[in-house]
């Protein structure tokens, strides 16, 4: 039944009470959710995202109007009531409110775009000349726009499910292991734990292991030594630093990314050779598709986007879609000037894995601090976003209560890619092409879309309303992103078996 709302009503409901007939809005319905009943063990929230409290929630509806005609009949059809409750179209989801001032403390658009950037901002852009040095930069640049639109789409599936999610089980904070639970049953779980596990992990180890290079280089001291120091500064950040901080922080190592990056082009691009630019094979293009899909990695933090921005879809999506945007334009002209530094001629081939960053640094001592300052300050944001959210998907797997085991969050977070990164100090290309392949296209690739087909079509069935579809497409757009990624991995199984048949 339909029902005239002319006035603002504040509703006191139990937490999964739902009216025998849907209550039809033609307008926005923001949900006030008090702070302390939402969950995310970073926020301090209630760590448990399978568990439904009982306690009640306060729904503020704003006024809303009603055609005349329903004014005069007050009575749908059942059909007609089918076809509309179907979307609900809303504000926000809940309100971060201040557990001592009890205000309410909204993240800020600005912050979520930088977080995202600087999460996307990560050691991938290192080894992209090195991987695409053979397919040139016109066939390279097609691949990363292609690639940029992919991890796009899946970054916004990942956000749709994320909200859905949290408004089913009444609760933030709730990571991947909870929406995988929720939509793809035990083993989406046990897929996406592994999975999340193994890039997570990977891609730590390699962050270490460049960064503490590069200090090594710059301070004169041990591997180890500049390793630990590097996790020790950035790990502490994470552990100690508020939610306020770190942004602030996360803001300060964009600021030096790009600082240092429009410096390094300045330098750089005067000896540039236009004519290098110009390749484009095609052919080498697949083989480069893994580490380019990695250097758009920032789909782990989109749980702590959508809990920081309190599911603003509209947010979400702006966040998701500029803060991507800037290190696509980042990855161009960084190719470009790395590529373009070299003669056309000078290609080395794709098997030797020559490092054109090691050969400019070598060959260029004016350009060599830049690239060294940039390639920290890249790490370091990427850094940042990965343990944040490696430690708030301990805390969701191991149901582990807020605050109370932060110490033993961060040690599983910290230690075990430290201890990795000082067995094998050369491991930086190998994890990433490992981790490109057989996690990024898995966890980012095909379950993305596996869960928001199970959400759109399976679970969101049986419930009274659904949230707007941030990605068009239907069914169509769900199977394009599940095929291309099966078909990437499938390719790359295929080429290393044979290489290894070959070599044997």
């Amino acid at each position: 039944m339909s029902v005239s709302l002319s006035y603002t009503c504040l509703l006191r409901l139990p937490t999964f009470s739902v009216p025998t007939k849907p209550i039809i809005l033609n307008g926005p319905l923001p949900f006030h959710v008090s702070r302390s009943h939402i969950s995310s063990s970073r926020f301090g929230f209630n760590s448990n995202p399978f568990s439904r409290t009982q306690t009640p929630r306060f729904f503020k509806c704003l006024p809303q109007r009603v055609s005349d005609e329903r004014r005069e009949t007050q009575v749908t059809t059942k059909e007609e009531d089918d076809e509309e409750k179907k979307v609900v179209v809303f504000e926000r989801l809940f309100s971060n409110l201040n557990q001592s001032t009890l205000k309410r403390e909204s993240g800020s658009l600005s912050s979520a775009i930088f977080l995202v950037a600087g999460t996307t901002v990560g050691a991938g852009i290192l080894a992209i000349p090195a991987v695409t040095q053979e397919s040139g930069f016109l066939a390279s640049a097609v691949a990363c726009i292609l690639c940029w639109a992919f991890m796009v789409v899946t970054g916004l599936l990942v956000a749709e499910v994320n909200v859905n999610t949290m408004s089913e089980l009444g609760s933030g904070g709730v990571s991947l292991v909870s929406m995988a639970k929720r939509t793809l049953g035990s083993v989406g779980v046990q897929v996406v734990s592994w999975t999340y596990l193994l890039i997570h992990y990977t891609l730590l180890v390699a962050y270490i292991a460049r960064s503490s290079g590069i200090l090594t280089n710059f301070l004169g001291i041990p591997i180890w030594e500049s390793a630990t120091l590097f996790s020790l500064i950035f790990g502490g950040l994470c552990f100690f630093g508020s939610q306020r901080f770190i942004g602030a922080a996360n803001g300060v190592l964009v600021f030096g990314v790009i600082a240092s990056f429009a410096a390094l082009v300045a330098v750089a691009s005067g000896d540039l050779h236009w004519e290098a630019l110009l390749k484009a094979n095609f052919e080498a293009v697949p083989m480069s598709i893994p580490i380019i899909a990695l250097s758009f990695v920032y789909q782990n933090v989109v749980p702590v986007l959508c809990t920081d921005l309190e599911g603003d879809l509209p947010k979400v999506r702006t966040a998701i879609v500029l803060g991507t945007a800037i290190p696509l334009g980042l990855f161009l002209v960084w190719n470009g000037v790395i590529l373009g530094s070299f003669p056309a001629d000078t290609g080395v081939a794709a098997e030797k894995m020559v490092d054109p960053l090691q050969q400019l640094r070598s060959s260029s001592v004016t350009v060599g601090p830049f690239v060294e300052a940039f390639s920290l300050f890249a790490i370091a944001t990427s850094y940042i976003g990965f343990v944040l959210g490696l430690s708030d998907f301990f805390s969701d797997l191991l149901k582990l209560p807020s605050g109370q085991n932060k110490p033993l969050l961060y040690l599983l977070t910290l230690v075990p890619p430290l201890v990795l990164s000082l067995l094998d100090p050369e491991i930086f290309f190998k994890a990433l092409d490992f981790a490109g392949t057989y996690g990024v296209l898995v966890l980012f690739g095909i379950l993305p879309a596996a869960m928001s087909w199970s959400d759109r079509y399976i679970v969101s069935t049986s419930t009274v309303t659904r949230l707007p579809q941030l990605v068009p497409g239907g069914k169509l757009t769900l199977s394009l992103v599940m095929g291309a990624a099966g078909y990437v991995i499938l390719s790359e199984v295929v080429e290393n078996f044979s290489r290894y048949l070959s070599s044997s």
